[in-house]
């Protein structure tokens, strides 16, 4: 393992000063890797699937932020200090990740684009280790691997859950990974009355340029097709229009189930229930369901079998006393799709789980941006309250935000497909 860093230090003492209970508070499938047999120099090989989304041309829908209503367009909405926003309208078909990146792709990932260890991009930080944070690290990293063998499942249980220390640059590199890798195959299959593409994609080295180049901070995308991260209109169709007119104005009020607009959480989907060794969800009958702590309730939380659960409880990288860290850091996030619960377009988790990056740049918050760029986030969290659940929870954050970053274990993403992308 590497040794502490003076940045590692400087994390354990903000974090002790900072409550993280939602980065997005107003003014904030992928699939798994295929056989380990089918390896490139250039890189591992995964299989992401999307769910297609249609209706092109679809009419957008009106909030004001972290409030409980939608509107035709602005000028039906009240006045407000945070304003409003129209979002949703998207004029041409997509595809948007079926589940979240897992953390197996971002461990095939971080194999391919740092094989020798050296983490010149900054992908990886000792506190996604499970040996220095027993409940949250994904990922170990091993100096004296063999070449693209240095990142490893902290616990077999993580695999198929999302990865959860990302920030927008580094959903930007895994989507060029993905734009300048070998698309191997693409299955097509129906389920549910939804559309599926499965793409099998020998990943790149090559991370700096591609759908997004790094070089530019404010970077969006410069092909017209491909892999990419979701825009926010995309991500938010993809959660809660629904085409057959259901919800108010065609939008759903939770990315699982229609609701109510006006009734607070009473129509909230059910938290999840997971096994406490494993993170699998033990109550996927009861519908809708999502992983989030709701309001005066219990966090869907476990502790990887391995780990003794007294260091599950107390063990963590910022040398917070064991009464504040249970306070902070509460919710665990869950295997990836065992919820059930389909979006619109049969996507799984846009509610709950991990919080998700769209590479939409938006104005900050204070109107002064001090040199860094902000993009919005969506989905809800397996530690805040349904709220987050909402379409108006349009958070933001820096798209480098060190400090969430690295003492945030809830941040993931989701890829998405525009254009044609097909097998060469």
């Amino acid at each position: 393992m590497r040794l502490a860093s003076p940045r590692s230090r400087l994390l354990r003492a903000a974090a002790a000063a900072c409550v993280l209970s939602a980065p997005l508070a107003p003014a904030a499938a992928a699939g798994t890797p295929a056989d380990g047999g089918d390896r490139h120099r250039a890189g591992e090989v995964i299989t992401v699937t999307t769910a297609e989304v249609g209706d092109p041309g679809n009419p957008p829908v009106s909030v004001v932020p972290f409030t409980d209503a939608v509107y035709p367009d602005c000028a039906a909405a009240p006045v407000a200090p945070s304003g409003c926003l129209t979002v949703g309208g998207v004029g041409y078909p997509y595809e948007i990740g079926k589940l979240e990146v897992t953390v197996a792709q971002w461990v095939a990932f971080l194999n391919t684009a740092d094989p020798d260890g050296r983490d010149r991009r900054g992908l990886y930080d000792e506190n996604e280790s499970g040996e220095t944070w027993p409940k949250y690290g994904q990922i170990e990293f091993a100096e004296d691997a063999r070449r693209g063998r240095h990142y490893s499942l902290a616990h077999p249980e993580w695999a198929d859950k999302p990865y959860g220390f990302a920030d927008f640059l580094d959903a930007a590199r895994f989507v060029n990974s993905l734009v300048n890798g070998r698309v191997l195959a693409k299955d097509t299959s129906t389920e549910g009355g939804f559309t599926y593409h499965s793409y099998k994609v020998r990943l790149s080295p090559r991370t700096e340029r591609g759908m997004y180049d790094l070089d530019r901070p404010d970077t969006t995308r410069t092909e017209a097709s491909g892999f990419v991260v979701p825009s926010q209109n995309e991500w938010i169709k993809a959660a809660y229009y629904d085409p057959s007119g259901g919800g108010t104005y065609s939008y759903w009020k939770y990315p699982t189930n229609a609701g109510v607009f006006g009734d607070g959480v009473a129509t909230a989907p059910s938290p999840t229930v997971l096994d406490p060794t494993t993170g699998d969800v033990t109550n996927a009958s009861t519908q809708p369901l999502a992983s989030y702590h709701p309001s005066g309730g219990t966090a869907p939380t476990w502790c990887p079998g391995q780990v003794p659960p007294n260091e599950c409880a107390t063990v963590n990288p910022f040398g917070l006393d064991p009464a504040t860290y249970a306070a902070l850091y509460q919710g665990s996030l869950s295997t990836g799709g065992q919820a059930l619960s389909t979006s619109p377009w049969g996507t799984l988790d846009q509610g709950g789980n991990a919080v998700e990056w769209t590479d939409t740049i938006t104005p900050p918050p204070t109107g002064q941006d001090f040199g860094r760029v902000w993009r919005r986030l969506h989905g809800g969290v397996s530690n805040a309250p349904a709220y987050q659940l909402w379409p108006s929870a349009v958070g933001l954050q820096p798209q480098d935000n060190f400090f969430y970053r690295h003492t945030y274990p809830w941040l993931g993403f989701r890829i998405g497909v525009i254009g044609d992308v097909a097998p060469k």
